[in-house]
């Protein structure tokens, strides 16, 4: 298979993370106060941007879930301002701007335009990630650019199918202009609501789309007027290097070295049973940070794989998280002294016809494995593998009323988080991948779709035990009320989340079914194509927790006592793992405990 011919990455295929020089620092006139103000009102745009998507959008999973980012770039593409959404989309739509603008060239964008593309090797997700951009002029000027990915519920192809390849997995829009110089292409609207199965859902979320670039545009622009062009890029540019310092001095706190670390995915949907291998290398040397993911599997038949950016944005998340979390808006200059090392053809960097349709898996668990090559260099810096997963479903059916065809997602379900070194892990917690995404209300998918939500709770015993606790995950029963078909793609069922400094893992995710009343709970991963539920049938979806940190023998034996009250941990684990003892008052038997982990300490 040969790339893809628009990768913006192709040029060098041996290292290819986008290696843009480090810009040359020039001396800003612009006053520290302006500067702030500019800062916060960069924020301010994009954070518009998002609740204008979220009250004009059709699709539950953009209102509710907020499966979607928006962005503010500058007139060469550079991440200015992002309003996450969804963390690991952060050097897509960067790149896919920058691909906008070799496509039309300089010349060939014009006020009023707006650029559209789910060029799933160019985003690095899935077609279901429609991306509208649009530039911004000022006299006359082109000052800018701000972008929206949002998902759409469907975009055609495979429903629940495993598929083997792009064409099989929906409509491709390449780059075209939706609207030009202002007036909209009616034949790409109408090619696309032709090859969807509910257009009326997906003009809306365009619409909504259209709603949030705009309003990107209107804001940069008053901002723009307010404090004038000039004064508004060096602000930028100040923050851009700002951040850049922020991020060089956490590299210089890292002792130099070479770090490794290794894990796996359970496998492609294809070949069950078969793991996918995850290996990182980190290098730490002189304030920057090389992270090498040429050992990554790759690219696999099933429909895991991911593009190219999003292999980059791999790195740059974890990056972000270890030297600069703090430091708002999100922009380039956080990456400066980060290279990465990305060959094309690895699962997160596949190339065409590769399938792509369940793409933000595998990701998380490669940031997952930098935190756990470096925990050895940097412990309280890091945290214990999580559930790393959205443990949702795809629900696809009939009303039974009307016998209008739906299509619904239950999740994403959160789970638990790693424990840190100072703290337990958060307990159902949506995955990295997803950021500030959601999961579905329970009375609105109940109120919309032909389901009961039996039970939704947390999962009693599903932390990694540890001094610090990792976090819980949770367990949601649903019922089917009509005839249904569901899909689950769920990962991390055999790779559970992995402890650290002697801290347990914990247990991984789960799907089970039942049928006329008995539960079937052992497939041999946790993934279901178009599984059938009858009247009355069910299904439930397990989330993992997160790994323990510290030996759990350290743990304060209260603190354990605690957790057994409250349900998150079982009388039998609090002695196994713990080796504390309750007594019938439901306090710690100071005596038995003493004895128990002491035996247990060998």
């Amino acid at each position: 298979m040969s790339p893809h011919p628009e990768s913006p990455h192709n040029e060098s295929p041996h290292n290819e993370s986008p290696q843009h020089p480090i810009p040359q620092r020039t001396a800003a006139s612009v006053d520290a106060v302006t500067v702030e103000i500019v800062r916060n009102g960069l924020i301010s745009v994009t954070e518009e941007m998002k609740t204008n998507l979220m009250r004009t959008a059709y699709n539950m999973i953009i209102y509710e879930a907020l499966d979607f980012t928006v962005g503010l770039f500058t007139a060469e593409g550079e991440t200015v301002s992002i309003g996450l959404g969804l963390p690991m989309f952060i050097r897509g739509m960067s790149e896919t701007v920058k691909a906008k603008i070799r496509h039309f060239g300089r010349d060939g964008i014009e006020p009023g335009d707006i650029y559209i593309t789910n060029d799933a090797y160019l985003t690095g997700s899935h077609l279901n990630h429609i991306t509208l951009t649009q530039p911004i002029f000022h006299e006359g000027e082109l000052i800018g650019f701000t972008c929206c990915m949002a998902h759409w519920l469907d975009i055609g192809g495979s429903m629940g199918h495993v598929t083997t390849d792009i064409y099989s997995e929906g409509l491709q829009i390449p780059i075209l202009k939706y609207r030009s110089a202002g007036v909209v292409n009616q034949g790409l609207v109408d090619l696309i609501a032709m090859n969807v199965r509910l257009p009326s859902l997906a003009m809306g979320d365009l619409r909504a789309q259209v709603t949030a670039v705009t309003t990107g545009e209107r804001r940069f622009l008053e901002l723009v007027r307010r404090y004038g062009l000039q004064a508004v890029q060096q602000s930028i540019a100040v923050v851009m290097d700002n951040t850049d310092d922020a991020a060089r001095l956490a590299v210089s706190r890292i002792p130099d070295g070479v770090y490794e670390a290794e894990s796996f995915m359970d496998d492609d949907g294809i070949q069950i049973g078969v793991r996918v291998p995850i290996r990182v290398k980190v290098e730490v040397k002189d304030g920057r940070m090389k992270i090498d993911l040429s050992d990554v599997s790759e690219q696999v038949s099933g429909f895991y794989n991911s593009g190219i950016t999003t292999g980059i944005s791999c790195a740059q998340v974890a990056y972000k998280c270890l030297t600069t979390p703090h430091e708002y808006p999100v922009n380039d200059g956080s990456f400066r002294s980060l290279e990465v090392v990305m060959p094309a053809g690895r699962v997160i960097s596949a190339t065409r016809p590769a399938p792509m349709r369940w793409w933000m898996t595998f990701p998380m668990t490669v940031i997952d494995t930098i935190f756990k090559a470096l925990s050895p260099a940097i412990p309280d810096s890091v945290i214990a593998g999580h559930h790393a997963d959205l443990v949702t479903a795809l629900l696809h059916g009939l009303m039974p009323e009307t016998g209008q065809f739906y299509i619904a997602n239950v999740g994403p379900l959160g789970g638990g988080w790693g424990a840190k070194s100072t703290e337990d892990g958060v307990s159902v917690t949506v995955c990295i991948n997803d950021g500030d995404t959601h999961n579905s209300p329970t009375e609105q998918i109940e109120s919309k779709y032909p389901i009961l939500v039996e039970r939704y709770e947390l999962r009693q015993d599903s932390a990694g035990a540890g001094k610090q606790r990792g976090g819980l995950g949770a367990n949601i029963v649903v019922t089917a009320l009509a005839p249904m078909s569901v899909n689950t793609t769920i990962e991390r069922a055999h790779c559970k989340p992995w402890g650290l400094e002697q801290g347990l893992a914990a247990a991984g995710n789960s799907v089970a079914t039942r049928a006329q009343g008995v539960w079937k709970d052992d497939y041999p991963n946790a993934k279901l194509a178009n599984h059938r539920l009858r009247k009355g049938d069910a299904f439930s979806m397990r989330s993992g927790g997160g790994g323990g940190f510290g030996s759990p023998l350290l743990r304060d034996a209260a603190s354990v006592a605690h957790d057994v009250r409250e349900g998150y941990v079982s009388v039998e684990a609090a002695e196994q793992d713990y080796g504390v003892i309750i007594g019938a008052d439901g306090l710690p038997d100071t005596a038995a405990t003493a004895a128990r982990r002491r035996a247990a300490a060998g």
